[in-house]
């Protein structure tokens, strides 16, 4: 499968719409049963260090970062939604867009949940050069790319009753998914000499941490 990227419809309804809450109640069950809050939360405490500001990119409600505050006690967002109602007044949301934010300065530790593959690979690349300039550490957990992921994922929606979004932004999300070494590279990661550790899960994630030499 070639990597293709298209819009997805969760990112086109106002947050408080009906059919965005019910999308964002099955993309908190399919993050549960990829694992992804549970390895942020084994990952991200062993890659920071003490006065380090962490940046979430892509943190949509903030649901993660609330999840990880007992790990990562201090985590700004960086969303186009505005800022939570519960986030804590002692960090900083920042509603912009990835593609146009100049704050990088300000952080050592990136990551990201299920938001590099809603870009295209020249997005990436710039978002990667950026990251480069500034970050010690960028981790991201996306989708895998494969016909066995989108089969096990037709197979979840009926079992957690998936909204008719899920099931549509679930397909392209793993169609613009990564295999390999795709991610890491398309960013940069490897010609800046940056360790780069990408793996993919039996249930369909692909992780990456990327490491400043």
């Amino acid at each position: 499968m070639h990597r293709t990227v298209e819009a997805e419809l969760l990112d086109s309804l106002p947050p408080q719409a009906p059919a965005a809450l019910r999308s964002r109640r099955d993309l908190g069950l399919i993050n549960s049963v990829m694992g992804n809050r549970a390895w942020f939360r084994r990952v991200l405490p062993e890659l920071t260090r003490p006065g380090e500001r962490v940046l979430e990119i892509g943190a949509g409600d903030g649901g993660l970062a609330r999840r990880l505050r007992p790990e990562v006690p201090h985590s700004d967002g960086l969303d186009l939604w505005p800022r939570p109602p519960d986030w804590p007044r002692t960090d900083r949301w920042h509603q912009e867009d990835v593609r146009q934010f100049r704050g990088w300065d300000a952080y050592a530790v990136v990551f990201g949940n299920l938001i590099c593959h809603h870009f295209p690979d020249s997005t990436l690349a710039g978002l990667g050069a950026a990251i480069r300039r500034h970050a010690r550490v960028f981790a991201a957990s996306e989708p895998a790319r494969g016909r066995r992921y989108q089969l096990l994922f037709s197979l979840l929606c009926p079992l957690i009753r998936a909204h008719e979004v899920t099931r549509h932004d679930g397909r392209a999300s793993i169609a613009a998914g990564f295999a390999d070494d795709e991610l890491p590279r398309i960013m940069g990661f490897f010609s800046a000499g940056w360790t780069c550790r990408a793996r993919t899960t039996p249930l369909g994630a692909y992780r990456l941490i990327a490491l400043r030499p």
